[in-house]
């Protein structure tokens, strides 16, 4: 190889520049690219999306926090901007609104449905693996940017998001994005392409905080060391490219801190009704120390501060925190050749020139992988193991330009033994996580270990089977692939055919150690409410039984999702009735219920029912109240919300742990006839057993009359009564 790359390097080397002849445009691609590149693109990422995509509506409102929050953004313009929960604006998510203002917009566009709040995600997940494939390419050729949107695209936790409604998926696309505009950068020089970096970073932050700046150090390192202008100006592009991250990041947290408290909703997760203390504290520092105000416990701090539960949610903290039964079938699978092509790339390329390609790529994606690795690793704060989704692009594209990196100078004996160990590595990987589910399809591990072998002896072998490299590449291919993929892709199947819903989803087959599964009470047993009639659900998952179109949710009253008219997704003509446990008519008809086992404690596995009884009663009392009813958290409000489609406030946030609203504030409420209806804690309250949460719970215990709805117990507030 020569000692610098200048541009994309060919695989194999033989027929790469063909002809194009009249293939139509799309479908030739660069000049300098092999014809079989594109075609083998176009039908990736068209799996891709089917993957992302099929079934998706199966999912119902996923995690019904954001899709409580996508309702009242569909509502209210003042919620769209400040991303506020309920249409009423009370107080906002724990989160900067980006990634619900995308949701939203689709909302708004084809009405509120599972599928309008869905499919923004799988098409987010497309693009990104199209994006990653582009910047791979550019430096390494088509054969690693497939291999690396291959990886990408199957990686069982990015299936996991990609079809699930947390700002994750947005994330990722917007940080691919970054990497790809480095990359022209290191190219051009310019400085447009830095600053568009900052710019996707800085919007990334409205996404999801300040996780979108663990990528920040790798990107600017590569551009420090590989730009092409001198070093003073590099220094002032990536000066540049910072002004304009704080800028895109910056204008909305102006805007909302320059906006009087009077005049928005209270800042959901934060102490101070600040935006800056959310990112700084809840969302910030406090994920890395595990001092997180206003977290949910598990546990004491020093100095008697709540902890996050870091090792409760994603296993306890260190290097070995990736590979474990938490999160290690979730990101792990190609996470060991990964880190092996990063050292060979180091030590490949260490004495070329300071712009060398191949080592600017190792730069770029090594820093992405260490720096959000070790992060990752180290949280003493909440972490769940959907977040490696932000690992999932740089795990690819290391896997990638390593095994074709790899290939090419396979003719050195020391590279054709390390790619073969890789392999072997890969390969025996797999069997471990596999092992970790040892009823869930037993001979895949066996097949996987034997083509891990088969692709490491031909690899080996090779100098001495004789053959053209056309033909040793055709053996290898298929038995390499096999190895390191099989396994995942499994996985991402299995996490496609699987609904899953609430605030702790997880990919793949339940592993044995692992926290929680595919989302739902212990045993599977429903969170709250009776059992509801209403149209009918099919064979969807849930105590509602009656019939109607097949699709309707079940115990709903006949309300479509949200209070929209119109037929559900996935909605057909016939009957059908939902039996079971679970989450009563929330999945379209024909959906895969998750199985049951333990979903994470309180409301966090979401598969709750709402009965047609209490529906009734929140919608035919909404009128003249601000808010329909109010109950502690998020989680237990969300429901109700969804299905009436009235506000709801949620007393306390998220957690139900927020000093909003104060006792006081609640009373003034009641007294302006602001709150109709309190609705008590139930299995799907989650937090808010101290502090003004059970405060406003005593008050409205000891001075309002109860009534048991629907399973549900219900206080009027327009109507005092005896003390129960």
């Amino acid at each position: 190889m020569s000692a610098t790359t200048t541009g994309p390097r060919r695989f194999p080397a033989a027929g790469s520049a063909q002809p194009r002849g009249r293939l139509p445009r799309l479908l030739r691609g660069p000049a300098q690219d092999p014809r079989w590149a594109r075609p083998a693109l176009l039908g990736l990422l068209a799996a891709t999306a089917l993957l992302y995509a099929a079934g998706l509506s199966r999912n119902g409102w996923a995690n019904d926090f954001y899709s409580a929050a996508v309702q009242a953004g569909t509502r209210s313009w003042k919620a769209f901007f400040f991303g506020s929960f309920d249409a009423a604006n009370f107080i906002t998510v724990d989160k900067t609104p980006a990634a619900l203002w995308v949701m939203e917009l689709s909302a708004r566009v084809f009405g509120l449905n599972y599928w309008s709040v869905l499919l923004p995600q799988a098409a987010e997940g497309v693009a990104a693996t199209g994006i990653l494939y582009a910047t791979v390419r550019r430096w390494s050729g088509p054969a690693a940017g497939l291999l690396a949107a291959a990886v990408m695209a199957t990686t069982p936790v990015a299936t996991l998001m990609f079809r699930f409604n947390n700002p994750d998926a947005l994330l990722v696309l917007l940080m691919t994005a970054a990497a790809y505009a480095v990359t022209r950068a290191v190219e051009s020089g310019r400085t447009r392409w830095i600053v568009l970096a900052g710019a996707l970073l800085g919007f990334g932050f409205l996404a999801k905080m300040l996780q979108a700046f663990l990528v920040l150090p790798g990107l600017a390192l590569v551009y420090l060391v590989a730009g092409p202008a001198r070093l003073g100006r590099r220094i002032w592009q990536l000066l540049a490219g910072g002004l304009a991250l704080v800028a895109a990041a910056g204008w909305w947290v102006a805007i909302v801190q320059l906006t009087s408290a009077a005049d928005r909703p209270y800042i959901g997760g934060s102490t101070t009704n600040s935006v800056l203390q959310l990112a700084l504290g809840y969302n910030g520092l406090g994920r890395l120390d595990g001092q997180e105000a206003g977290s949910v416990g598990f546990g004491t701090a020093p100095g008697g501060a709540a902890r996050g539960g870091g090792a409760a949610f994603g296993g306890g903290t260190g290097l070995t925190r990736l590979f474990a039964s938490e999160m290690g079938g979730q990101i792990s699978w190609l996470l060991p050749a990964a880190l092996i092509s990063l050292a060979a790339l180091v030590w490949l390329t260490w004495r070329r020139p300071r712009a060398d390609r191949l080592r600017a790529a190792a730069l770029l994606w090594g820093g992405w992988l260490l720096v959000t690795g070790l992060v990752f690793s180290y949280m003493a704060g909440i972490i769940h193991p959907y977040y490696t989704v932000a690992l999932a692009p740089a795990i690819a594209a290391l896997a990638g330009i390593g095994a074709v990196t790899a290939w090419q100078a396979r003719r050195t004996p020391l590279v054709r033994a390390g790619l073969a160990a890789t392999v072997l590595v890969t390969a025996a990987w797999a069997y471990v996580l596999l092992d970790q589910s040892p009823a869930w399809l037993p001979w895949l591990r066996m097949v996987i270990v034997a083509c891990g072998m088969a692709a490491a002896a031909v690899i080996v072998a090779e100098h001495w089977l004789g053959g053209s490299e056309r033909a040793v590449l055709g053996a290898v291919l298929p038995l390499a692939l096999a190895a390191g993929l099989a396994g995942p892709l499994a996985y991402s199947l299995d996490t496609a055919a699987t609904a899953h819903t609430g605030a702790l989803p997880s990919a793949g087959p339940a592993a044995a150690g692992a926290f929680g599964g595919p989302g739902g009470a212990p045993g599977g047993a429903a969170r709250f409410g009776g059992a509801g009639t209403g149209p009918g659900a099919g064979a969807a998952p849930g105590q509602g039984t009656g019939t109607g179109p097949a699709g309707a949710p079940g115990g709903a009253s006949g309300r479509p999702p949200g209070g929209t008219s119109g037929q559900l997704p996935g909605a057909g003509t016939g009957t059908g009735t939902g039996t079971g446990t679970g989450q009563a008519g929330r999945l379209p008809s024909g959906g895969r219920a998750a199985p049951g086992g333990s979903g994470g404690p309180g409301g966090l596995a979401g598969r709750t029912q709402v009965s047609a009884a209490i529906i009734r009663l929140l919608t035919s009392g909404a009128a003249g109240y601000r808010w329909t009813a109010a109950t502690v958290g998020a989680e237990s409000a969300a429901p109700f919300q969804l299905a009436s489609g009235e506000p709801v406030m949620a007393i306390g946030g998220f957690n139900g742990t927020d000093a909003a609203p104060t006792l006081a504030q609640f009373k003034a409420m009641v007294a302006a006839h602001e709150v109709h209806y309190f609705i008590a804690a139930n299995g799907n309250t989650f937090g808010g057993g101290s502090g003004t949460s059970a405060q406003i719970t005593a008050w409205v215990a000891a001075h309002f009359s109860k009534q048991t709805v629907g399973g549900v117990t219900v206080y009027n507030l327009a109507s005092t009564g005896t003390p129960s």
